[in-house]
């Protein structure tokens, strides 16, 4: 029963369409560390270690609370896959252009995004690059 489970899943995984060429970043994988920096009121949040690592170790995880992003897919990797809210998801916390964590636009803040020195209003759905400086303030 086991044996032909696996193979359903191995079936159905090898079944999935593949991404669209334009969308496929590599076909051989990718082990980039863009850095991930959140303040609310000034104040620097801690991103913890482990995000992502546990039963499942997902391919978008930290291993240390430094706000290193590892981003290590073996095989293919589309930009769907290295897109920010994944990590957000992983992490179980909120993360879009109007709300971080329970903080949400209104008299208190505006959430903005700045990568590498640059205001970026892609927010959640920020294609993560190799050695990017990801800023997040409330």
């Amino acid at each position: 029963i086991v044996i032909v489970a696996a193979y359903g899943a191995v079936w159905f995984i090898d079944s999935l369409p593949e991404p669209a060429e334009t969308d496929i970043i590599s076909k051989s994988g990718i082990h980039w560390h863009p850095e991930l920096s959140i303040y609310i009121k000034g104040v620097k949040q801690e991103i913890p270690a482990n995000i992502g690592i546990g039963a499942v170790h997902e391919p978008i995880h930290t291993h240390d609370a430094t706000g290193t992003i590892h981003l290590e897919f073996s095989g293919l990797a589309a930009k769907d896959d290295v897109r920010l809210k994944n990590f957000f998801k992983n992490w179980g916390k909120e993360f879009n252009s109007t709300c971080i964590f329970d903080k949400c636009n209104g008299e208190d803040g505006t959430v903005k995004m700045y990568v590498n020195g640059a205001e970026n209003k892609d927010f959640e759905n920020y294609l993560m690059k190799d050695k990017d400086r990801i800023e997040i303030r409330y």
